[in-house]
């Protein structure tokens, strides 16, 4: 095993063999960190069976998997906290040690600590190439929008705040309410870090944009319309869903014209935010109303497409569709190579760190639903993959929510909130 001292707290190398970790507590380490993909070569540790020898040797273990051309900011962030998160030592590692150190460079470059030179200057120090890293800060420079990701792991969801450098104006995506269903309790944890980060980079909030009505949160955009004043925005088909679960809930005062909302957005679309133009995709077979953003060279697309680790979205909610959720990502996987997908969910296949942001290309590629598979294949697919889900656990909760703009229901005399929940409203419980 290659071993290089970055500093007192980080040292990065190449792959371990077990007796390798099995060693490291005595060496001095407290901490493992594995930024190889599964099956990179034949041979090497799985990550199932690395975790467990990290375990076993009394260390914590991370997995943060990547390839250099694939390197997002998430995968940086998440680099960091993991360094940052160890108390002692930790050892990280690749095939050779370059994305470790590389994913160690650029969390420093991002905060301010290190520039260009002092990249090539500390990989000429300690022998490893290091010129990817300046490629990459130079092409996140040049990105517009700029991108920043708020995972909930309550709900795995990605929320999303993109801006335009040019004009500090930026939008709001998908915005998560904390609610704790056990208690009832609500909160805005979720959307005041946005809102912080909003403050602390001088933007001003010119929109809150929602891809669908969510099953598995609550929408915090009600709560962050009072905070910004910008208006609230979702797809013109959410009056279909409206109509739909007025039926479940018996809801018949639920008014079903959309104008909860503040602009529902049609098919081909267009807006801006600040300087940047966006357009409006269509994407329906997760929900009837479902919706993609298109802005600069960035397109969120939420439940339908995730990470290439995951594949895609479910299709069974009222109102889905597998072969139509097909045709809707075909439509994204139309747009060029380039374009960055920015997704709703992460599940962290393997126990991996999460990961929101890849490349049409990188999806056309490596989706597991996707490479080399037709429409009747997917279908397939989809439709005996759903059938073994349960329902979210949130679905009959959120939705009378969601589909009023992210209010909470009216206080009854007694001042309380109630939230109104149907028995059997939904087939395919999996007991």
């Amino acid at each position: 095993m290659k071993m290089i001292r970055v500093n007192d707290k980080l040292s990065v190398g190449s792959q371990p063999s077990i007796p390798e970790i099995q060693s490291l507590q005595e060496n001095g380490f407290a901490g493992l960190i594995n930024a190889r993909p599964d099956r990179e070569e034949p041979g090497q540790l799985a990550n199932k069976d690395e975790r467990e020898e990290a375990g076993r040797a009394g260390v914590t273990y991370s997995f943060i998997p990547v390839t250099m051309s694939t390197i997002t900011e998430a995968d940086v962030r998440a680099f960091q906290a993991a360094v940052e998160d160890v108390d002692g030592a930790v050892f990280a590692h690749c095939k050779s040690g370059a994305r470790t150190l590389t994913l160690y460079v650029l969390g420093e470059a991002l905060d301010g600590r290190l520039s260009s030179v002092g990249i090539a200057a500390l990989g000429e120090q300690l022998g490893i190439d290091l010129s990817a890293a300046a490629r990459w800060l130079e092409a996140h420079r040049q990105r517009r929008p700029q991108v920043k990701g708020f995972f909930d792991p309550r709900t795995w969801s990605v929320q999303y705040v993109v801006s335009d450098p040019g004009t500090s104006k930026c939008a709001i995506i998908d915005p998560v309410l904390d609610f704790d269903e056990k208690s009832g309790a609500t909160a805005t944890r979720n959307a005041d870090t946005m809102l912080s980060y909003v403050a602390e980079q001088g933007l001003t909030v010119e929109w809150i944009l929602e891809t669908h009505p969510h099953a598995d949160h609550l929408s915090a955009a009600q709560y962050l319309k009072e905070k910004t004043g910008a208006p609230i925005a979702i797809g013109a088909r959410i009056v279909d869903v409206q109509h739909l679960w007025q039926g479940i809930y018996n809801w018949p005062d639920l008014r079903t014209d959309g104008s909860q909302w503040d602009r529902l957005f049609s098919d081909g679309d267009t807006f801006k935010v600040g300087s940047i133009e966006a357009r409006v995709m269509f994407s329906p077979g997760h929900t009837l109303a479902s919706i993609s953003y298109l802005i600069g060279d960035a397109a969120f697309i939420h439940d339908t497409i995730f990470m290439p680790d995951s594949g895609s979205a479910r299709a069974d909610f009222p109102g889905g569709d597998a072969r139509i959720l097909w045709k809707s990502i075909q439509n994204i996987l139309e747009l060029p190579d380039e374009t960055r997908l920015f997704t709703g969910h992460d599940y962290q296949p393997g126990g991996r760190e999460p990961k929101w942001e890849s490349t049409v290309g990188e999806q056309k590629r490596t989706n597991a639903h996707l490479a080399g598979v037709n429409e009747e294949a997917f279908a397939t697919l989809r439709v005996a993959r759903d059938r073994t889900l349960p329902m979210p656990k949130l679905i009959l909760h959120a939705l009378q929510v969601n589909i009023q703009a992210g209010r909470l229901p009216e206080p009854e005399a007694n001042g309380k909130r109630y939230l109104k929940f149907p028995i059997g409203a939904l087939d395919g419980a999996v007991w």
